[in-house]
């Protein structure tokens, strides 16, 4: 997302585990996402998560059509050293609101 710098400010940790737990003889693995922050570290990301909600994908030229807006969040730049390289982004496209082939609803079991 050209248009937006970071504004990521406070401290911010991102980062994925994995899990491995058994139950009744079956091996169950899943990865989980942690997001941790201080006070303005959330809140910042909070901003950022509402600016890229509520911006208007149309009205950015450099956009193509059919193209997602997102911003990179970096370690030791936006993000903390321990912390995994994220991209935060939108799901629907410019100009047809199409959504990417992996995508699958939480609605479609």
């Amino acid at each position: 997302m050209k248009k937006f710098k970071s504004e990521i400010t406070g401290h911010l940790d991102i980062f994925v585990t994995e899990n491995e737990d058994e139950l009744n003889g079956e091996k169950m693995r899943w990865k989980e996402i942690l997001i941790h922050g201080d006070p303005d570290g959330l809140k910042s990301f909070a901003k950022l998560l509402i600016k890229i909600a509520d911006l208007n994908q149309d009205n950015v030229d450099e956009l193509p059509i059919g193209a997602r807006e997102h911003i990179h969040l970096r370690p030791k730049f936006d993000l903390s050293n321990s912390s995994e390289m994220v991209i935060v982004g939108r799901l629907d496209a410019k100009g047809n609101g199409v959504f990417y082939d992996r995508y699958i609803s939480k609605d479609n079991c």
